[in-house]
């Protein structure tokens, strides 16, 4: 699964890599939790945009608040009808410059840090809604897909995020290709020769920390 991750690249940069006419406004963040905005690219209008919506999806039929996943299997994302038509409809792509994950060490789980062994962008596989709140506004949500632990992630966890070739984002984010299967060969784990992980402190397990000592390496 995927229940932290961090986005401290400059603005600037993702701007860059995901063809944004506008340079997105945020502060570098270290500790970002499931029901906190999160930063999302979705292709609206012909062109690339980043909004921000609240990590946790709520599908847009849904009468009331049930439950609100962070993250959904790709491998069966398909089959649930509560992904099914943010799948077809409403990809975006997350950025992020790593994920947390932690590993059992009997009584104490020991947190790591993940991210690509050049410091590049990671964009994450995601689904979003649009959901009508009791007093009628908007409520925009996004979920995570993962797939399969990659030789990297095998030894701290079992599932890891979807994240990405870049030369994929296109057709990730093509609003007309409706086809489920069509995606499918995106789901694959990312190449482990390209990322790293390593220990870092217990005080990311408080989301009220959310600063560079969160990623340091221990």
């Amino acid at each position: 699964m995927c229940g932290r991750f961090t986005l401290n690249i400059p603005p600037e940069v993702i701007a860059k890599v995901f063809g944004l006419q506008d340079i997105p406004q945020y502060e570098p963040r270290y500790n970002i939790a499931p029901s906190l905005a999160v930063a999302t690219v979705r292709h609206i209008e012909d062109r690339n945009k980043l909004d921000f919506m609240k990590w946790g999806l709520i599908p847009s039929w849904s009468k009331e608040i049930v439950r609100s996943p962070v993250n959904s299997r790709s491998e069966t994302v398909h089959e649930k009808l509560m992904f099914a038509q943010a799948l077809k409809y409403n990809r975006c792509i997350i950025p992020a410059s790593g994920f947390y994950e932690w590993q059992s060490h009997g009584d104490h789980k020991q947190p790591y840090y993940v991210r690509l062994s050049n410091s590049s962008v990671m964009g994450f596989a995601g689904l979003w809604e649009r959901w009508k709140t009791e007093d009628g506004s908007d409520l925009e949500t996004c979920c995570i897909l993962t797939t399969d632990a990659n030789e990297i992630m095998k030894p701290i966890h079992d599932r890891m995020p979807v994240v990405l070739q870049s030369d994929s984002y296109n057709l990730w984010l093509n609003c007309n290709m409706h086809d489920p299967h069509e995606l499918e060969r995106l789901y694959q784990p990312f190449p482990p020769d390209q990322m790293v992980a390593f220990p870092v402190p217990d005080l990311v397990n408080n989301t009220r920390f959310d600063g560079p000592a969160c990623i340091v390496q221990v």
